[in-house]
């Protein structure tokens, strides 16, 4: 049985939440790859377990992370949680989401009332819970009316099935609207959770000030652009990674001639820096004061090590930040 570490809180650092009482941890776990069906369950627990002996105590999953897409990451957390984690339960962030397909039929997907609280009560199931921390709609529903959408959310908190509710991959007008109905409703948002890497940056032309304006938090997804901005892709796309998989959408969106080479002239900063390219990615992200907090992903113990490494070295100079603006331009 899991047995925690007593130092777990000494070396993270913790941000407010918005306007909330809650703190997360600046570095957060996403259970989207590597906890279906691609790692023991094994691998995935020391992984899980590790994390909180760092003092990550957010773990962000989703109705179709994992693969299958069918809730095996939930199902897999929901065992960590009785193999030892389960007993920290008062001391962890746990969120889920719904807005994706999950299953046949009209209410398997997108944003209505009937999907959201199906889902959530099967998500719950999955991982053996009372309530979640957070409970995401995933992505805007360009059909249902965002009442109704915003209902459910305002519904399942009422109910006691989630402590607060978050919105995912929102833009700056859906976020205002959304953001707003839920305060009309009484029910404060609690935190967005839009992609937000070097290579994209659309956060920054409103989405950040609507946020930081209403006291909502941020968390940022895919910091490291699916790990293109890591070393692993200086020379080349190496045989075996996720890149070179025939289903990847990680080498057209990321590597092209282009990128790869602007790629190489940031880890030219992160040596300077004396970290790697994928420290200063996240060290970068962290630097914008509506993020409260990085969802990073991880393959392995050392990777989480690795990156969590990133807090050793937040500041950034005025030079520095010219450097990198020019080079992603």
């Amino acid at each position: 049985m899991y047995q925690a570490a007593e130092n777990r809180y000494e070396n993270m650092e913790y941000k407010r939440c918005g306007r909330s009482g809650i703190l997360l941890p600046r570095i957060a776990l996403g259970l989207w790859q590597n906890f279906g069906l691609e790692k023991s369950l094994e691998e995935q627990q020391e992984i899980l377990f590790h994390a909180f002996d760092l003092g990550i105590n957010h773990f962000d999953l989703a109705n179709n992370y994992g693969s299958p897409a069918i809730g095996k990451a939930e199902e897999n957390f929901g065992l960590a949680l009785k193999a030892g984690l389960g007993r920290y339960r008062d001391e962890l962030i746990i969120s889920t989401k719904a807005g994706y397909t999950m299953w046949p039929g009209p209410y398997g997907d997108w944003g209505s009332r009937k999907y959201l609280m199906a889902s959530l009560d099967q998500s719950l199931k999955r991982m053996g819970l009372e309530y979640v921390d957070i409970f995401y709609h995933h992505r805007p529903d360009p059909e249902t009316p965002l009442e109704e959408t915003m209902g459910a959310l305002a519904d399942i908190v009422r109910q006691g099935k989630a402590l607060y509710v978050g919105l995912s991959n929102y833009d700056e007008q859906e976020a205002k609207k959304a953001v707003d109905m839920l305060k009309d409703m009484g029910i404060q948002c609690l935190i967005e959770q839009p992609r937000y890497n070097m290579f994209e940056r659309t956060a920054e032309d409103g989405l950040f000030k609507a946020l930081w304006e209403r006291g909502v938090g941020c968390i940022c997804y895919s910091p490291l652009a699916q790990g293109a901005l890591t070393d692993r892709y200086l020379h080349g796309v190496p045989e075996g990674s996720r890149a070179a998989k025939k289903e990847s959408t990680i080498g057209g969106r990321y590597l092209t001639e282009d990128r790869i080479d602007k790629v190489r002239r940031l880890n030219e900063i992160a040596v300077r820096r004396g970290q790697t390219l994928a420290q200063m990615a996240l060290s970068w992200v962290l630097r914008e004061k509506a993020v409260t907090t990085v969802l990073i992903g991880a393959s392995s113990v050392k990777q989480l090590d690795d990156n969590a490494a990133c807090l050793k070295r937040l500041d950034f100079s005025k030079e520095e930040l010219a450097e990198i603006d020019r080079i992603l331009k």
